[in-house]
């Protein structure tokens, strides 16, 4: 099951106890600041005005799923966890999907960073016998499950969704077939316990598994993974299949 919710002020000692140990002190503040300026350079009206070019899908669906409605208090919240929500295109995730070597029926669909939750919409337009999403922000996951229950298609099928609030590297995988999608979701140190959980429950319970990497800026990790076997790559995503023999 996702992993348990924790206060706000738990979760920012845990992300900032977590930077010192692994980025250093001098490696956080320098981290931090780049961040911060970054986050700055996203407030300026320009830049959100340029983040509303992602609403069609909203408009369409009668949902909140763009990153322009992000509140500065969530935005200042991913800058301490070390992750910034993006929605997916849906020009581009319906190409991802094309790509993968398997018809999904029957799979299960799990995004681990889902935000505000339009890649488990827009998976719902495809087979999967059920569709789940982590994110570790309570704010996102809250508008998440607004936009599930809300949510309609005349190309849905699948209907069996769930959003939850959790931290990824406490996720327990459930051993079914199942296709996980990533868009960048985490800083480079919560990568190796995800993959490492991956791995342990794939190896308890052996069944086909699909690692989709969006945006693959960490994308050396997973390379690393001699169980992780490429199956195409383009400079926009990554699809890997677990392979592990006992």
């Amino acid at each position: 099951m996702p992993g348990h919710r924790t206060s706000h002020s738990d979760g920012v000692f845990t992300w900032l106890r977590d930077s010192f140990r692994h980025r250093g002190v001098a490696g956080s503040l320098r981290y931090y600041a780049r961040e911060f300026g970054d986050l700055l350079r996203d407030l300026t009206p320009a830049r959100r005005k340029s983040r509303y070019g992602d609403i069609d899908y909203d408009f369409e669906h009668s949902v909140d799923t763009t990153w322009a409605t992000v509140s500065l208090r969530t935005r200042l919240r991913e800058w301490l966890s070390g992750g910034q929500y993006q929605p997916s295109e849906p020009a581009r995730f319906v190409e991802i999907l094309a790509s993968l070597p398997v018809a999904v029926d029957g799979f299960t669909y799990i995004d681990l960073g889902s935000g505000k939750g339009r890649t488990l919409l827009m998976a719902s337009s495809y087979p999967f016998r059920r569709i789940v999403g982590v994110e570790l922000l309570d704010e996102l996951n809250s508008i998440a499950q607004h936009n599930v229950a809300r949510y309609r298609s005349g190309q849905q099928k699948c209907f069996n969704i769930k959003a939850h609030t959790g931290d990824a590297r406490r996720f327990e995988f459930p051993p079914e077939p199942t296709v996980l999608y990533l868009f960048n979701p985490f800083p480079r140190h919560v990568w190796r316990d995800v993959l490492n959980n991956l791995r342990s429950s794939v190896l308890a319970a052996p069944r086909p598994v699909y690692v989709i990497y969006h945006n693959p800026v960490h994308d050396d990790i997973l390379a690393a993974q001699s169980w992780l076997h490429p199956l195409g790559r383009t400079h926009q995503f990554v699809i890997y299949q677990a392979v592990i023999s006992g």
